[in-house]
């Protein structure tokens, strides 16, 4: 087997249980109703309107009371690590995700729940664009990104702020799906996804969680590329 088909094969493993636990309950994060909860004692009511409708960023509101935000998130969801809903809680239970793990997909499951409140507040666009089970592949990609940015992988940090810099500059409201499906970030992300399949099967576990690379600051969009 070649090493691209080596990446490729853990990569599809990766994806399979990012899938799944993108399906529990309780995962996707509704982001005009979480940055209301997160700012509302923070900051006027015009401002988390604003943060809403653009930005927090665009809204003024202070890093310091953004950073202070992240990190209430990241201590929340880290506590909160072994309490998700099991895979019993969806409908078909594990014959509709497949052979995933519960505890592999509740695991995966918190570190996606922490990587949408930190895009949010740092003021990415929505990464969910419907309500329905499946996430497109651009959502998928960048999803993909933000867990290895918590693992620390180097590439991953790097896609990140290639991303980072187009809806930045573009003042985007979605992602840049060909940037994540088809352009420069695509290849990063694989190899990210790849990475991060050959990690999980070796070792992966609740407790790892609170040794992940938590720096939030790297989900800034105001990064350049």
């Amino acid at each position: 087997m070649t090493e691209t088909q080596e990446i490729d094969n853990t990569g599809s493993n990766f994806t399979q249980v990012l899938d799944a636990a993108a399906k529990l309950p309780g995962v996707r994060i509704n982001r005009a109703a979480y940055l209301r909860t997160a700012l509302k004692r923070h900051c006027t009511e015009e401002q988390i309107n604003r943060a809403i409708a653009d930005s927090p960023a665009a809204a003024g509101i202070p890093l310091k009371v953004i950073t202070e935000i992240a990190n209430t998130s990241i201590a929340y969801e880290t506590s909160k690590v072994t309490g998700l809903s099991t895979l019993s809680g969806i409908p078909g239970g594990l014959a509709m995700i497949g052979t995933v793990p519960a505890d592999l997909a509740q695991y995966l499951g918190h570190m996606l729940r922490i990587s949408q409140k930190l895009a949010y507040i740092y003021s990415w666009p929505d990464l969910f664009t419907d309500a329905g089970d499946e996430i497109d592949e651009a959502t998928q990609g960048m999803l993909i990104l933000f867990v290895g940015v918590m693992f620390g992988v180097q590439m991953a940090q790097g896609g990140v702020a290639k991303v980072a810099g187009m809806v930045a500059t573009n003042v985007a409201k979605k992602l840049p799906q060909r940037a994540l499906t088809k352009g420069v970030v695509y290849p990063i992300v694989k190899k990210v996804a790849g990475h991060l399949g050959a990690r999980m099967t070796k070792n992966s576990s609740p407790a790892e969680l609170q040794k992940l690379s938590l720096s939030s600051e790297r989900f800034s969009p105001e990064d350049s590329p």
